[in-house]
């Protein structure tokens, strides 16, 4: 028992890093599926849009089911469908049955807090903590060695082959957790109704404000379209927040939002969620785009991965400082610490960032600034909500991360759109303004969390 239990962890983290080599998958493959299958990249890019309204649907659903009592099932059954998923897309002969595959991948972002609940489940409570924050970072610190291997396997051979390569990592992550997660079904949770209404609104309402965030830049901000989108999303939405906060077995658990701590770490996922996607994408085109442009480097796409490696470097950094002085310094004063390093990356991609070292270097800090910010802010949750809610809280925050990054998305294809060359390559002065973008968001945040802080510590202490 004492041997399953030591192996539970790393076989957590090892199921967990499946999202982070799907997500490789992504924005770096965007050029070559383009190419590749004879479709604009314009419309490639609805191979990020899909995937991203998929998980934004499935991973509420799948962090409230994480609660009940089949968590494992719940785990295996994902993994078989992101495998499905994968091997449609490696052997699509076109590119609508490719997006089949996409949407099917996009149940990876609902793996991260179904891990955590099985931690919170099964480690013991004081090692517990750690393996949460440890789960958390595991994306961002995955994406900085999927990036480079997707790179790679593309570059060497043949997109279809990093597919490939991801159903085959899927195909060893189901085997890990068939053979090291407990068996049977956790006891001493609750089996209760599924709020199968509220997880329609809430799919309906998050896709409706993910495709209008998304496509807006296609369709034009005040469009029909556009604005139908946002509408809906508007009604609907508002419709659903009414219906958990009626219902005695809700999909999310609106009330624990009313804790500070909960609170707090939600609010920062819009912010930093789209600072952070403005950086890894930016960066990513950067080191993509020819040297004529200014900014470019040039780099093929067997190259570009690495730009990301460092981020993976300083994301496992910074959990490791976490794990260690976790029990000095207060989970909410690690969110401030991890957006001043994202702040001081933001700021200095935007004003250096024509020469490789400069890339590598804001990656460096961006990673160490997630592995930090990413570390406290599921730990926040953890310990301020019951365990019978933590699924569905978590998984919460996970949806407002991918909301936050649409944003980022939906803010730099604007303002690059709004400043295109001739030869359709961003300029130089709209690569420079999507970064200040994303720098001046950190900031914000910070300036946010610093002052929640000092009004916190000012307040006299009762009782």
């Amino acid at each position: 028992m004492t041997n399953a239990r030591s192996r539970l962890v790393p076989a957590l983290i090892y199921a967990a890093l499946s999202t982070a080599i799907v997500s490789s998958l992504g924005m770096l493959l965007v050029p070559t599926i383009s190419r590749e299958m004879d479709v604009s990249v314009s419309t490639a890019q609805w191979m990020l849009t899909v995937n991203l309204l998929v998980g934004a649907i499935a991973t509420p659903v799948m962090g409230r089911l994480s609660d009940g009592p089949h968590k494992k099932r719940l785990l295996l059954v994902s993994l078989l469908i992101i495998l499905i998923g994968s091997l449609i897309a490696a052997t699509a002969a076109n590119f609508t049955i490719f997006l089949i595959g996409r949407a099917l991948q996009g149940l990876t972002y609902g793996i991260v807090p179904v891990t955590i609940a099985l931690a919170r489940r099964y480690v013991p409570a004081k090692s517990a903590q750690a393996a949460i924050s440890s789960l958390s970072v595991t994306v961002s610190t995955g994406i900085g060695i999927g990036y480079p291997l997707t790179g790679i396997i593309a570059g060497l051979f043949d997109f279809r082959i990093a597919f490939w390569f991801a159903a085959l990592f899927v195909v060893t992550a189901i085997i890990v957790v068939h053979r090291v997660m407990p068996e049977g079904t956790d006891t001493q949770a609750t089996s209760t109704p599924f709020d199968f209404t509220g997880a329609a609104l809430l799919g309906l309402g998050l896709g409706a404000l993910l495709l209008g965030i998304g496509e807006g830049p296609n369709w034009g901000w005040v469009s029909p379209w556009t604005l139908g989108a946002f509408i809906l999303a508007a009604i609907t939405l508002t419709a659903w927040a009414r219906l958990e906060l009626r219902s005695d077995y809700p999909l999310i658990n609106l009330h624990v939002l009313k804790n500070g701590e909960v609170m707090l770490a939600n609010c920062t996922a819009v912010g930093l969620g789209a600072a952070m996607y403005i950086g890894l994408s930016i960066s990513s085109l950067i080191a993509q785009a020819p040297a004529i442009t200014g900014y470019g480097l040039a780099m093929p796409v067997f190259w570009a991965g690495f730009v990301m490696f460092p981020l993976s470097v300083g994301s496992f950094s910074a959990n490791r400082l976490v794990r260690r002085f976790s029990h000095r310094i207060h989970l909410a004063t690690l969110l401030p610490i991890g957006t001043a390093a994202m702040t001081v990356a933001g700021m200095l991609l935007w004003f250096a960032h024509t020469e490789l070292w400069q890339i590598l270097i804001g990656m460096l800090v961006l990673g160490l600034g997630m592995g930090a910010s990413y570390a406290a802010m599921p730990a926040l949750i953890a310990r301020s909500v019951a365990a019978e809610e933590l699924g569905s809280s978590v998984s919460f925050n996970q949806v407002l991360r991918t909301v936050g990054s649409s944003f980022g998305t939906a803010v730099a294809g604007a303002v690059l759109a709004a400043n295109m060359a001739p030869d359709l390559h961003p300029t130089h002065t709209g690569i420079t303004a999507t970064l200040a973008i994303g720098a001046i968001l950190c900031l914000a945040v910070f300036v946010a969390l610093l002052a929640r802080n000092l009004i916190a510590r000012s307040r006299p202490v009762t009782g």
